[in-house]
């Protein structure tokens, strides 16, 4: 059975005119449930993960100005949220959401998460809407738990996994690896194990041949036992924030590339949603819809 963590707290109250669309975590699981993809059953509510787990990954200082309220305002305007309790409780759940997915994963081969896909979290600071970092924690923990011993996470998102890419420059346990916008967020960009970066515009045809080339040579280096896939939608040509110029079908058959890719060869995956920032919210919606659909086609 496909698995996916969600809660009602994903959608987060913000500021009228805030840029950062929340409504996305409520209408995903509605449009699923409604075109019977899934059913209620699919739907798992995580629990806060532990502050030992968080703390494999970020440090001891940084975890407590977040847990105690004590980020300066520039810390704040970093991760773009208001900064409240309410959103601290948000954020650890949503990694207690990936991790619990990891488990449901290795189980019955994929989990999913409705929210996640934090990659601009560092070890002790936050940004671009990303204050912990749900796959590098799951992946620690894994690890950790000697339930996983080589981990490959696949970031798609438009911009750069820079947090993610400077949590393990130094573990060799996890490889990182980013295709991203050259010319996007984040304007420093860090060393991920592999990053390609792409010039504005760049289409279906070109990514996806990328794409495909990468996977299967990343595959044959690393061997992977499990994949953490952060599927970030903001490449689509719809998007405010993008630059690149991916179709909906190529969205869909990027992700395709990925599910397909571990089910042929046996590895667990997880996958979070990570950004999209389209005008029009039914591009958004779609495009994460159409993950979620391919993991129920191609899995079960």
């Amino acid at each position: 059975m496909l698995k996916i963590a969600w809660s009602k707290e994903f959608n987060h109250p913000l500021p009228e005119g805030h840029r950062f669309p929340m409504i996305k975590y409520d209408l995903i699981p509605e449009q699923l449930l409604y075109e019977g993809t899934i059913g209620p059953e699919n739907l798992f509510k995580p629990a806060f993960l532990s502050e030992e787990n968080i703390l494999l990954t970020h440090t001891v200082e940084y975890w407590h100005k977040l847990k105690y309220l004590e980020l300066s305002l520039a810390e704040i305007r970093r991760t773009g949220f208001p900064l409240s309790k309410e959103l601290i409780d948000r954020e650890v759940i949503i990694m207690g959401g990936t991790y619990e997915a990891s488990l449901f994963a290795r189980k019955y081969g994929i989990a999913m998460n409705v929210a996640g896909g934090t990659h601009h979290a560092y070890t002790d600071k936050g940004e671009g809407f990303c204050l912990l970092n749900d796959n590098a924690i799951s992946a620690n923990i894994l690890i950790a738990q000697k339930l996983a011993a080589k981990v490959l996470i696949v970031d798609l998102d438009v911009h750069q996994g820079d947090g993610t890419a400077e949590i393990f420059k130094n573990k060799n346990e996890v490889f990182t690896f980013s295709i991203h916008g050259a010319n996007n967020f984040p304007a420093k960009k860090e060393k991920s194990d592999l990053d390609i970066p792409l010039p504005d515009k760049t289409g279906d045809k070109e990514y996806l041949k990328i794409l495909d080339s990468s996977l299967n040579k990343i595959l044959e280096k690393v061997q992977p036992d499990f994949i953490f896939y952060q599927s970030g939608v903001d490449a689509l040509s719809t998007d405010k924030l993008g630059k690149l110029m991916l179709s909906r079908e190529g969205c869909k058959q990027r992700d395709f590339m990925v599910l397909d890719l571990c089910k042929r060869n046996k590895i667990p995956l997880t996958i979070s949603m990570g950004g999209g920032y389209s005008e029009n919210i039914k591009d958004i919606l779609e495009a994460h819809c159409n993950t979620f659909r391919l993991a129920q086609s191609i899995f079960f």
